[in-house]
């Protein structure tokens, strides 16, 4: 990652775990943006070999994942149940994979551990928000500060275990505070 990018991951990873409840409509647009992004440019291949018109247009190229991703926020928008309850089963999933690796076992575990959380997550909007965000934040904030600071540790290390859950309780914590009990 370069400078800037570490810094702005830092600044949003911080706006995410402290201010995620009030800012969660942008939160879900850019996660769903995200997502849908991603799998879009993992779906070129196949759009790219079905259609050679497609694979030669360099605009193409550039707007099908982006309107993949558009496409997705604006899903996640009109779902939002679906949307928080999704965003826990992948957190769950990007935790466990980040700490304990890419394996059946690891895989199997955090996708039945994710469904029960999503679950959860669906019927306590606010809480599994809350929490979702603060998690979602602390790891992007702990991602950034080990490449400031390789020297701590990597992904998987205890340390990064430590601060991922230190910063995830701070940011609970803070948005749990200055939310309204009504919302």
């Amino acid at each position: 990652m370069e400078n800037y990018e570490v810094i702005l991951a830092l600044i949003l990873g911080a706006f995410v775990c402290l201010f995620g409840y009030k800012l969660k409509k942008i939160v879900f647009f850019i996660a769903w943006f995200i997502i849908g992004y991603t799998l879009m440019t993992h779906l070129m291949p196949f759009i790219n070999d079905s259609m050679p018109a497609i694979r030669e247009s360099d605009l193409w190229q550039f707007l099908l994942p982006i309107a993949g991703g558009l496409l997705l926020s604006l899903l996640g928008f009109s779902i939002e149940k679906l949307c928080v309850g999704l965003l826990a089963f992948f957190t769950t999933l990007a935790v466990a994979i980040n700490q304990f690796g890419i394996s059946g076992e690891v895989i199997g575990i955090a996708c039945i551990l994710g469904v029960i959380l999503g679950a959860l997550a669906v019927n306590m909007m606010k809480p599994a928000t809350i929490a979702i965000t603060a998690i979602a934040g602390s790891f992007v904030i702990t991602d950034a500060i080990l490449t400031i600071f390789p020297s701590i540790g990597g992904r998987g290390s205890l340390y990064a275990l430590l601060m991922i859950v230190g910063i995830a309780v701070v940011g609970a914590v803070f948005q749990f505070t200055n939310t309204k009990h009504n919302s």
